[in-house]
């Protein structure tokens, strides 16, 4: 009976830790391959265990190649029936058993449900339920069938670490199961299951896991967990575009009325569609990391405000890879794509086409002027990086124009002081400082950008945006150039971008608030490109008018002089503090434990004191040993008795069985003490056998779980105390 129910118990806890994949893959798609791949081992490893007509059961080599045999059949039936159906199994089971793990690590969680990342989740529950059920079978020790489990745990935290989702409640229900497998197993394999113990510890086992279930929200955890993510180099994507979104602007711009996509959403927002952050003194590029996402896309730096917004996004003219979302976009469903997870730039995995579409899901942020008034830049590696001035291709020596534009942006921002003083100073100086015109020539080069702002002061949104970008750079600011569209032409709840509404703007990256667009067109071209039946731009007006409350608040104009008081910002978060309840919850459960753990191990400590030193000592020892055996069923008195004494009513109490060991017993008890010749090391042996065949007695007959409520008692504890002083 203990066999089918300690396999019962396996399964149950290999399917309960690979679940613990749903953080890379979802519960949807695990919950079947984990099932699977934890019953049918276990129960292969049940049929082949039983008897064969009095034959010893089969040896585990012919169980092990059994099991493989099975794996490959249950695998391509369950799991890659596709690839069964298409003829390319053979590539697909060798590409999921050998490079799975690489690609779900270079995805973005949580990674698409295809067949051959599935093959992992898989072969790790198979080999875990494979290896527990013939530990469970063939082996004594009771924790040892859990260790597979631990392994199954290993992997699906190492890949799920950055995943969405809890594993609190699967933890809980191992904990729980183990402590199950572990009563079950009390009495090894062979014997029956004690049912009393079985019926009260299990309540017990699920009562501690339901407590440290809800414990687990309010542990305090600080330390950062290993993310091999790190370690592993995404392969890049295969873009297919070689024209920059940047390059385009001036072809569009031209010919406004080109449906590029159309947007079925509520509320109109800003699309960016190409983030660009590298400038080699000719072009601007994307420094962009691509890597494969299932659908969520990492979240970005997030303000007190935001709102979300959901768009249908269908693809009608638009070229190239770059795939148009609102920032920040958290969820891209329907179409293939590959994320920067810095930026959170989307890029089809191939080029788009018309009619796809897709349904992508934002939080978008609000910035405040209290938000932006005490902001300082940022410092680090990205930051950095933003703030390059490269000489361009070929250089020897920077150009002429760097000194040039460094004089320039000193003078549009003079006056200004704190960081959000010069971005939106810089801003509201291009506004006035050139005009609006389409039919601009494109480019955005040193030479370029030195004619647009020397001579020609006329432009596109590309002209505005990559000077703006410049001119921060050479004050300190760290700054990149965004490509997307504004504005369109809405029909219900449907709005049609097109070519016209392009928009190009610079952004600068501030510490702890990430990037902040600005504006520097002038406020003719908005009016001339955009649709006024779109409430466009909502958003980017806002941020606008922060910028510039927070830049007067620090020169001290407005009312009230508020540059005299200082920036009005919140208070920082420090995090409120953990109620008291909860640490003295913890301290309550550390004495617990602490207690619960001096209990089982004085016992030990107290046998091993007791079969050391010289033979008497060593029979002494044993006769107290069964004293504090034969208290375990009520015989409490049993120390102000004669030894033989004790015999006779440790035989009543245990039964006719332990006469046999106790009878013995105090007669070398008798001799040690009371015998002119010293007792040999035999006797001293025979004492403790006779003594360890009471404690087995003892257990049989009072039970292993009323054996350790009893030391659990203190009054136990104090009894051996003083029992232990008086000898």
């Amino acid at each position: 009976m203990t066999r089918y129910v300690s396999l019962a118990v396996t399964a149950g806890l290999v399917a309960v830790a690979g679940l613990a994949f749903h953080r890379v893959f979802g519960f949807g798609p695990v919950v079947p391959v984990a099932v699977v791949a934890a019953v049918v081992p276990t129960l292969l490893c049940g049929l082949l265990s039983g008897p064969r007509k009095g034959k010893d059961p089969w040896p585990l080599w012919i169980s092990l190649v059994l099991t493989v045999v099975a794996w490959a059949g249950t695998v391509s039936v369950t799991v890659l029936r596709p690839a069964l159906s298409e003829g390319t199994l053979p590539q697909t089971l060798r590409e999921g058993v050998l490079s799975s793990w690489k690609a779900i690590l270079t995805t973005l969680l949580p990674a698409p449900a295809e067949p051959e990342l599935l093959v992992l989740v898989n072969v790790v529950v198979w080999l875990a339920a494979f290896a527990s059920a013939e530990l469970a079978l063939r082996t004594s020790l009771r924790a040892v069938p859990c260790l597979p489990v631990l392994g199954v745990w290993a992997v699906a935290l190492l890949l799920g670490v950055d995943g969405p989702g809890s594993n609190a409640p699967l933890a809980a229900a191992t904990v729980v199961l183990a402590a199950v497998l572990l009563l079950v197993r009390a009495d090894g394999p062979g014997s029956g299951v004690a049912w009393r113990p079985f019926a009260l510890g299990v309540p017990a086992a699920a009562v501690l896991g339901a407590l440290a279930f809800a414990a687990a929200p309010v542990v305090p955890v600080s330390a950062q967990p290993y993310n091999p993510r790190e370690q592993v180099q995404a392969p890049p994507p295969q873009q297919r575009d070689g024209v920059s979104p940047l390059d385009r602007v001036g072809g569009w711009l031209l010919s406004p009325d080109q449906v590029m996509f159309t947007v079925q959403s509520r509320r109109s927002e800003i699309a960016r569609l190409a983030v660009l952050g590298r400038f080699d003194g000719v072009t601007w590029s994307s420094t962009a990391r691509f890597v494969p996402t299932g659908s969520r896309v990492p979240e970005g730096p997030e303000p007190d405000r935001k709102h979300e917004v959901a768009q249908r996004v269908t693809i009608r003219d638009l070229p190239g890879v770059w795939v148009p979302a609102p920032d920040r976009p958290r969820q891209v469903d329907g179409l293939p794509v590959v994320a920067d997870p810095e930026s959170g730039a989307l890029a089809a995995a191939e080029e788009l086409r018309p009619g796809q579409t897709y349904r992508v899901r934002s939080v978008v942020p609000e910035w405040t002027a209290e938000d932006l008034a005490a902001a300082t830049v940022a410092t680090d590696a990205e930051a950095r990086a933003a703030r390059e001035m490269p000489w361009g291709p070929g250089a020897s020596e920077p150009p002429v124009q760097i000194a040039e534009f460094r004089k320039f942006a000193e003078a549009a921002t003079e006056g200004a002081a704190s960081p959000i003083q010069k971005a939106a100073g810089l801003a509201q100086y291009l506004k006035r400082y050139a005009r609006y015109d389409v039919t601009a020539a494109p480019g955005h080069s040193y030479r370029q950008l030195d004619y647009f702002l020397g001579e020609g002061r006329r432009g596109t949104p590309e002209h505005f945006a990559t000077a703006y970008a410049l001119l921060a750079r050479t004050l300190g600011l760290p700054s990149r150039v965004v490509v997307g569209f504004d504005g369109g032409n809405r029909v219900g709840d449907t709005v049609q971008v097109r070519s016209g509404d392009v928009m190009v703007w610079p952004e600068i990256k501030f510490d702890g608030l990430g990037w902040i667009r600005f504006n520097p067109l002038p406020d003719n071209a908005r009016r001339s490109n955009k649709d006024d039946s779109v409430a466009a731009g909502e958003t980017e007006q806002k941020l606008e008018q922060a910028q510039k409350n927070a830049a007067s608040q620090q020169r001290g104009e407005g009312p009230g002089n508020t540059a005299e008081k200082g920036p009005q910002r919140p208070p920082a978060d420090e995090g409120s503090p953990l109620p008291w309840w909860v640490f003295a919850s913890i301290g309550v459960a550390v004495v617990l434990l602490a207690y619960v753990f001096a209990v089982l191990l004085a016992p030990s400590l107290r046998r091993r004191r007791r079969r050391a030193g010289t033979p008497a000592a060593r029979i002494t020892g044993a006769w107290h040993q069964t004293l504090d055996h034969l208290a375990d069923v009520g015989l409490s008195t049993a120390r102000t008795l004669t030894a033989h004494e004790v015999a006779r009513f440790g035989a009543s109490s245990v039964g006719d069985d332990a006469h046999g060991h106790l009878g013995p017993l105090a007669d070398l008890v008798n001799r040690s003490r009371f015998a002119a010749s010293h007792p040999d090391p035999h006797a001293a042996d025979r004492a403790w056998q006779h003594t360890d065949a009471v404690g087995r007695l003892v257990t049989a007959r009072a039970g292993r779980f009323r054996r350790f409520r009893r030391r659990l008692h203190p009054r136990s504890l104090r009894d051996r105390r003083a029992a232990g002083e008086r000898r």
